[in-house]
């Protein structure tokens, strides 16, 4: 079975306001509000020169020169799809562009749609305002199946990809689970009758740790897909001053408890013959003194024990106190990031882009990131076995 390791590219081909520095509204709303400040071509002007600096071939560099053989590339529909059934050349080519760079490294990319034609759960990194849209309505069902024919056309004999991440933490009542195995069953038939060399991963329900209903969907070349946070309080620094291994939330957390979480993913792996990718997995880091460190390395030890491929998230982030921060942050608190609020990170866009729009734009460049070396140099290791 096939094992690969590396990272996420979040934030760029779908922004998300805590990899900014921000709240987490979603991207649509951010531009709504952008464009009222300014113009139609004024946002684009200012998306044009996000996606041309934020990633650039520079970070697949850095990236392959850490051991990582994957990247997995999160992306919203939006990118591709600019009216139903209508796709957008400019978004198709930044893909291909990342592909070709991926090439020269002999590094891979996992295309990873972040967000469906509409969102399939009801939080901002689905681009969503609260509503998850994607069960409520077939026709965006129909077009999220179309993009993937579209891109799988594109793609199918480009060997920098190893496969098709095919929709992103999904989140559906267990009442409704059968909505979201048809779709799925849709979905795969669909992109095997374009493209059959790549790998296609199913994320399980709700938030990708559900995956007992992808039984009767895996097939050859069709993995299931899990995202790996437990505890939240703690990876997430939602609750201050929690230390692993130790006492969180109530509950005695190390190795063991890890362990038994995983196990029923190693169970359905073993059962089933197929191998079990672990798409998003990560903490926020506070200089090693709660034990983010152990964390990091009894998941890492659980997935080489085990087999398990994995990415973790995420390659680059403006430097926060809540949620797993980038691998390189910018650390610097400049007006557009503006730490001490009221507003913060890139809500502070709608009033400096008139006059720093340069500097917002150079501050986003990875030569102005820190490296986080304890995280990297724990993840080397493993990108070396």
């Amino acid at each position: 079975m096939k094992v690969f390791k590396g990272v996420n590219l979040g934030g760029w081909l779908l922004m998300e306001g805590y990899i900014l520095g921000g709240r987490n509204i979603s991207e649509s709303s951010f531009k709504r509000n952008f464009k009222k400040r300014y113009s139609q071509k004024e946002l684009s002007n200012f998306e044009r020169n996000f996606r041309r600096v934020f990633i650039t071939e520079e970070d697949l560099k850095r990236i392959s020169s850490w051991g990582a053989k994957v990247v997995r590339v999160p992306f919203n529909a939006k990118l591709i799809e600019k009216k139903p059934y209508t796709y957008d050349k400019g978004g198709l080519d930044l893909l291909k562009e990342l592909a070709g760079w991926a090439s020269k490294l002999e590094i891979y990319l996992i295309l990873d749609l972040h967000s469906g034609c509409a969102p399939q759960n009801k939080d901002w990194h689905s681009d969503s305002e609260g509503e998850a849209l994607l069960w409520e309505e077939r026709e965006y069902q129909k077009r999220t199946i179309s993009l993937w024919e579209y891109l799988a056309d594109n793609f199918k004999e480009e060997k920098a990809i190893i496969g098709y991440d095919l929709l992103n933490e999904p989140v559906i009542e267990k009442k409704r689970i059968n909505i979201l195995k048809k779709f799925y069953k849709e979905l795969v038939k669909a992109v095997k009758a374009v493209d059959k060399e790549h790998l296609l991963f199913l994320e399980g329900n709700l938030w990708a740790q559900e995956i007992g209903f992808l039984r009767d969907l895996i097939e050859d070349e069709v993995w299931p897909s899990i995202h790996f946070y437990p505890p939240l309080d703690f990876t997430f620094n939602f609750r201050p001053h929690y230390k692993y291994p130790g006492y969180i939330g109530g509950e005695l957390w190390n190795k063991d408890t890890l362990r038994k979480i995983l196990e029923k993913y190693y169970a359905f792996s073993r059962k089933n013959r197929v191998g079990m990718f672990v798409g998003e997995f990560g903490v926020n880091f506070r200089g090693g003194y709660f034990g983010e460190l152990d964390w990091l390395r009894d998941c890492l030890e659980i997935f080489e024990e085990w087999g398990f491929s994995w990415t973790y998230w995420t390659y680059k982030a403006v430097a926060n106190s809540v949620f797993p921060d980038g691998l390189i942050q910018y650390r610097e608190n400049p007006p557009w990031v503006r730490r001490e609020g009221p507003v913060y990170g890139w809500e502070n866009y709608y009033d400096l882009w008139g006059k720093n729009k340069r500097e917002i734009i150079q501050s986003l460049n990875s030569e102005n990131f820190s490296e986080n070396k304890e995280i990297i140099d724990i993840l080397k290791e493993y990108f070396d076995k």
